[in-house]
């Protein structure tokens, strides 16, 4: 982790910091290019979600491997568990490789802040949540548009039906606001925050445990059994708010097409 290699140079504690998430240029410093530690990361985390789903789809058959029947078992749980859960059968099935694009990219991106030499989320920078946002956010309007015609989507968005005109006045602004401004930005948020804390709070809890055990000495090394529990229980929390946080946003963006296409 980078707070306790820096520890380590020093001699002392340094408890993690937001530096963490925006280490040193490995190359191209400056510029468009630039490739750095978080980067390297998300190439990471996308080269193991492609070998994965290349496994488990090369040699397909009909009593299937280990690897195909996970594949199938992963696609299934989103497919029936989020798409036609929320959009209903055919609805489901449409969106079904967007939704699925979605949960099993923020699940990579979110498990690598767990992964031994890895240790960092790759969403835990805002680039790859507001990326995501952004795709569930152009399915939204799309969806609406599509079903409803581009004036009627709008109107039904901004104006719902059956309520009194001047009530508009303050409801279509805030509408305006809810609907097309906060939804991709708490998406964005919500992904940030929880990957931002979870990788702060590892850090600190691994950090305090090398300095305990190694450099404080005395009666301050027992405090490092506490800290290292800690920093074990964090880390079984983290896998889990990986995968809850991408349930959640492959489900709202599951949701947000509902709401498109329905009227109010």
């Amino acid at each position: 982790m980078l707070a306790a290699s820096h520890g380590e140079e020093s001699g002392g504690f340094h408890p993690p910091s937001l530096a963490d998430f925006f280490p040193p240029a490995l190359f191209g410093d400056g510029t468009i290019f630039e490739f750095n530690r978080v980067t390297l990361v998300r190439f990471i985390a996308v080269a193991g979600l492609v070998l994965f789903f290349w496994l488990a789809a090369r040699r397909t058959q009909l009593v299937p491997s280990r690897i195909q029947s996970l594949g199938e078992m992963a696609v299934d749980f989103v497919r029936r568990g989020i798409a036609e859960e929320t959009l209903g059968k055919e609805l489901g099935r449409k969106y079904t490789p967007m939704i699925a694009v979605i949960f099993f990219g923020v699940l990579a991106f979110n498990i690598t802040g767990v992964l031994p030499f890895l240790n960092l989320a790759g969403s835990s920078v805002i680039g790859v949540p507001l990326v995501f946002a952004v795709v569930a956010y152009v399915a939204f309007v799309r969806a609406g548009i599509k079903a409803h015609g581009t004036v009627s989507f709008f109107k039904e968005q901004l104006f719902p039906p059956g309520v009194p005109w001047p009530v508009y006045i303050l409801l279509a602004p805030i509408e305006l606001i809810s609907t097309f401004i906060l939804r991709p930005v708490t998406l964005t948020v919500r992904l940030l925050a929880n990957m931002i804390a979870g990788h702060l709070l590892l850090v600190l809890c691994f950090a305090a445990t090398h300095y305990l055990f190694l450099d404080a000495g005395g009666a301050l090394a027992a405090a490092g059994v506490i800290t290292l529990a800690g920093g074990l229980a964090f880390t079984l929390l983290e896998v889990f708010i990986a995968f809850l946080q991408a349930y959640v946003f492959a489900l709202l963006s599951a949701v947000y097409i509902q709401l498109s296409v329905e009227a109010h």
